[in-house]
């Protein structure tokens, strides 16, 4: 069902530039490998992750975690849980986790998936290197109201005209260029 829904999710997707167009590829790869490529445990070449675009109730500002690992300004999101039905709703509750807003909305006539990105995660605490195929979504909050918690050693929103300068990464950079050309401020 997972990978099932994840493949219409990617099918539809329409990258933004070359690169995304071979993450997209890989990711779609990754959804025919075997075993458990949503496991955390599943290294060769790696696992899907799941993140979250999420704009302010007015759509102009960015909400965006210190994440704890890697020392940068990004997007929540994270590993997906067993639990979790969907790769969306992987992001829900990471979203939830990482900066306490529960209260998310699609925003009409935009596309769920803003953005794909693969990226090596170095060997650490066991883990050999591997790789994360990270699915971006996109979302409005309903809330202003956040609290940091698990991997986020801060939260903040972040006006989508100063990103560039927030000590992100390009990532997260193209994925912003996206969300402006769309229309959001």
């Amino acid at each position: 069902m997972r990978r099932q829904h994840l493949v219409r999710l990617l099918t539809a997707h329409r990258p933004g530039d070359a690169l995304e167009a071979e993450h997209r590829a890989a990711l779609l790869r990754l959804s025919e490998a075997p075993g458990e490529p949503f496991a955390r445990d599943h290294f060769v070449p790696g696992h899907f992750t799941a993140s979250a675009f999420v704009l302010s109730p007015d759509e102009r500002d960015l909400l965006l975690i210190l994440h704890a690992k890697l020392g940068l300004w990004l997007q929540p999101g994270g590993h997906v849980d067993p639990d979790d039905v969907d790769i969306l709703a992987a992001a829900r509750r990471e979203v939830a986790e990482e900066t306490g807003i529960t209260d998310l909305h699609p925003l009409p006539g935009f596309p769920a998936l803003v953005d794909v990105d693969v990226h090596t995660i170095p060997a650490r605490k066991g883990d050999p290197t591997h790789q994360h195929f990270d699915v971006r979504v996109l979302w409005r909050a309903g809330t202003r109201d956040l609290a940091a918690g698990s991997d986020a050693l801060s939260a903040r929103w972040v006006p989508l005209t100063d990103v560039a300068d927030a000590g992100s990464d390009d990532s997260v950079l193209r994925a912003v260029r996206k969300i402006r050309a769309w229309g959001c401020r």
